[in-house]
Formats: C-alpha cells, sequence, structure tokens
C-alpha cells in the first residue's frame, strides 16, 4: 500500500484516489467516486472527514475565468518592503485590497511576491499607484503583466 507523510500525518492510496478525483471535479458525488474505488459511499465520507481534520483539505472553491467575468488584466508584483519586520502589517493592509488574490513571503530580490487581477489598465493603475503603493511599509513595486496564463493546476498526488 502507498503510504505518503504529510507532517507526520499518513494518507493511503484510497485517500490520493479520493482526492485526485475530486480534485478534477469538486462537485461529483461521494456515491458515485465509491463505487468507482469499490467501496462504500461512508467510507468516502469518513476519509473526506478525516483529511479534513487533518488540515489536507482545506475548503473547496467555485473557479470563476476572470476575464469572462470582466477582469481582463492579471499581474504579477515584486514588492520591496522598507524592512522585513513591516511583513505582517503589509499583509493584514494587503488583504484588504480585492484585487489581490495571492500573496507570497520570498526570497530573493523581492520581499513579497503577489498575483493581482484587475478590469483593465486604468484600474491596475489605480490599484497600483493609489492603493498598493500607499500600503505602509511597501518601499516599491515592479510589475509583470501576463499576457497569457498556460498552466494552472494544484500538485498530483500521485
Amino acid at each position: 500500500m502507498l503510504k505518503k507523510e504529510t507532517q507526520n500525518l499518513e494518507i493511503d492510496n484510497l485517500d490520493i484516489q479520493i482526492l485526485t478525483q475530486l480534485m478534477h471535479d469538486a462537485t461529483k458525488p461521494y456515491t458515485e467516486i465509491a463505487k468507482e474505488l469499490i467501496v462504500s459511499g461512508g467510507t468516502v465520507h469518513v476519509r473526506m472527514k478525516k483529511l479534513a481534520d487533518m488540515g489536507i483539505i482545506r475548503g473547496s472553491h467555485l473557479i470563476i475565468d476572470p476575464r469572462k467575468a470582466g477582469y481582463d488584466i492579471t499581474a504579477f508584483l515584486g514588492i520591496y518592503l522598507e524592512k522585513g519586520s513591516l511583513y505582517k502589517d503589509a499583509v493584514e493592509q494587503l488583504s484588504k485590497i480585492k484585487e489581490v488574490v495571492e500573496l507570497h513571503y520570498t526570497t530573493g530580490a523581492y520581499s513579497m511576491f503577489a498575483k493581482i487581477t484587475c478590469r483593465d489598465t486604468d484600474h491596475l493603475r489605480h490599484v497600483l499607484n493609489e492603493e498598493i503603493q500607499a500600503v505602509k511599509g511597501i518601499q516599491r513595486t515592479e510589475t509583470l503583466i501576463s499576457l497569457e496564463e498556460s498552466i494552472k493546476r494544484q500538485i498530483e498526488l500521485i
């Protein structure tokens, strides 16, 4: 039996198979997964509860296409902080800007790296100049505009 450790928590091959199916289609009924894996629906339910309790599953999300919803610009920001001790305050302030959809604390040239989504270039300019640059502790930013998202996926567990 295949076993993987996640922070000293073990998941087995059945857990991986359940997660893989739900990562491809989170709306797939547990009963359908159970039939395909030749286990009971209750087993799938119990396994999902266990995986949630272990913190492996952190919820589920509806994925929209930002462009079809009117958000045509995706940009990545390298953010330079005045000093590292301002990180927590900057995160708190950046979390209030709805266009910031991802934020990472990084090594290398930038203190932080963010992904933002905006309607158009005017909206992007406003978010950058009026909101992000106004965050206390941000010294400067570098902006990279995405022309196309070619790959977006979760890590395969197999």
